[in-house]
């Protein structure tokens, strides 16, 4: 009953946040490459009045990205955004947004000058009340429109380059389900001609910033849907577990007695409509998914391909890839060997680090194993445990960032698969974020997870174990010194007996006091010690 209750009470709140944005669809703006709205605080273009920004020319990296997308002009992608917008909101300070109305992560107030840290915990540690406020989250999110973004529904040439604008109203859950799939989809060249070996946010380096960013903004979403700006995603740790523990109704929904691969009909997410799931019918339309419904989310956990996953992630598992030094490798793809993120991603062993394209392991074992929806690229964020899943693997990510401390250098700069350099904007996300400003810690990002807290790993890490490294580099000159000072200690100390003794000779017996005075007295006691 909660999650009803909760459902209608949140219904008095509105939202705002997420990728081509309502204000920028026109044909003006299309056919003028420029997406820069007023500010509503201020009613000028970036609230450039309020010194929040200023409408700037985008500047894209000419780094040059991998062999593996081998057209140029053919794909709405590419050297993203300048196919919709070459000018677009430059935000100062720590404001943030298509027209720079919010706060960067992690800062908070009306002049976003506050910083604030907030946890994401296990599901399981939620309380009853907190678990059902976030399924009550999740559900109004679904059956809310978002006021503020649209979805493209043709390419910029089927929109006549801009003149005739194609876009749909979109609800708040699927606008993230749409992005999700628009990322990743196929490139379509014209006729039945398709092009496969393209996805903007796997396979390659931007896998783990990707979807870092994609839960934040979420989050974001969702706070000012609700008003609750302490809100955060809950994990799954799914680290050893032999079944889908959160597929219950309790959770994200049990199996359905009737049919093994749809949903209790005790979960609301039974009712749900998935959208983006009809690959093979865009492709052979030569057409972007609309979000039109699609039929119900689809799960069948455990009744996977076992040849291709034979298990769920191990502990060990997880500790292997936090052992790997370097992020990227060889051809920065899934046929990379010893990458953290290739091994995170599941198309390297976690056992040896050797891609194997036989199996998927890791962060894609989840994928494979929910047999249903999930284990669809494009469509797979329709399923809510997509976010607890994600919410996971960028814990992992997390922790390999603070256990390596790499610089932002060790993030390619050039030749990763295309959209994947350093400095490339991530598709399709409106503001502009590049790849490498995700790769840092959560905490400058304003967010922990709570068992990372609960071990407490940074104290040994920040503070004690930089002197012990400093200490063993320099522990024989450390042992010099120390016999030096006590060899100068001796000689000095033998020095002053002999000149307190020639000292005391030289005072007669009747100059010497008797008995000190109270205060005398206190006065040498303190001073031999």
């Amino acid at each position: 009953m909660l999650p009803a209750v909760l459902y209608c009470l949140l219904w008095s709140f509105h939202a705002a946040n997420g990728h081509f944005p309502r204000a920028c669809v026109s044909s003006k703006s299309l056919m003028e490459k420029e997406c820069c709205p007023p500010w509503r605080g201020d009613g000028s273009p970036c609230g450039q009045l309020s010194g929040r920004g200023s409408c700037q020319d985008i500047v894209l990296s000419n780094a040059p990205p991998g062999p593996q997308f081998p057209f140029t002009g053919v794909d709405d992608r590419e050297s993203w955004p300048s196919v919709f917008y070459n000018r677009t909101c430059q935000c100062s300070g720590n404001f943030m947004g298509f027209d720079c109305g919010n706060c960067k992560f992690g800062f908070w107030g009306p002049n976003c000058t506050e910083r604030r840290l907030l946890v994401r915990r296990n599901i399981f540690d939620l309380s009853v009340p907190e678990k059902n406020k976030f399924l009550a989250y999740l559900n109004l999110a679904k059956h809310t429109t978002s006021p503020d973004y649209v979805i493209p529904t043709g390419s910029y040439g089927q929109m006549n380059n801009g003149s005739t604008p194609m876009f749909n109203d979109i609800n708040i859950y699927d606008l993230f389900v749409w992005m999700h799939y628009y990322v990743s989809r196929d490139t379509l060249l014209g006729g039945s001609e398709i092009w496969r070996d393209i996805d903007f946010a796997h396979e390659a380096p931007g896998f783990l910033p990707w979807h870092r960013l994609f839960l934040l903004l979420w989050e974001q979403e969702i706070q000012e849907l609700t008003g609750d700006e302490n809100f955060t995603i809950p994990y799954w740790d799914w680290r050893d577990a032999e079944s889908c523990d959160i597929c219950t109704d309790e959770y994200m929904g049990g199996r359905s007695l009737r049919d093994p691969n749809l949903l209790s009909p005790a979960s609301f997410f039974s009712s749900w409509q998935i959208i983006c799931s009809r690959l093979d019918e865009y492709n052979r339309r030569q057409a972007l998914c609309n979000g039109t419904p699609e039929g119900p989310l689809l799960r069948n956990p455990g009744n996977h391909d076992k040849a291709r996953t034979q298990r769920l992630p191990s502990s060990a598992d997880v500790e292997f890839c936090l052992s790997l030094t370097q992020y990227e490798s060889g051809s920065m793809d899934k046929t990379a060997n010893f990458s953290f993120r290739n091994t995170l991603e599941g198309f390297a062993s976690p056992l040896t680090g050797i891609a194997d394209a036989s199996q998927s392991s890791m962060h894609n074992a989840l994928h494979i194993y929910m047999n249903g929806t999930m284990s669809q690229v494009q469509g797979s964020a329709n399923d809510p445990i997509f976010l607890l899943h994600h919410a996971f693997v960028d814990s992992i990510f997390e922790q390999w960032l603070r256990r390596h401390r790499p610089l932002q250098e060790v993030y390619p700069a050039a030749n990763a698969p295309i959209g994947h350099n350093r400095e490339s904007y991530m598709v399709p996300f409106i503001p502009l974020y590049r790849n490498g400003d995700f790769f840092i810690s959560s905490r400058d990002l304003g967010y922990d997870y709570s068992f990372l807290q609960d071990l407490d790993p940074d104290f040994f890490q920040d503070y004690i174990k930089p002197y012990l490294e400093q200490a063993s580099r320099i522990w024989p000159w450390l042992l010099g010194a120390a016999v030096v000072g006590s060899v100068l200690t001796a000689v000095l100390g033998g020095l002053t007996r002999l000149l307190c003794r020639g000292k005391r000779k030289q005072l007669s017996e009747e100059q010497q006091p008797l008995l000190l005075d109270k205060e005398d007295y206190h006065s040498l006691y303190q001073s031999h010690l």
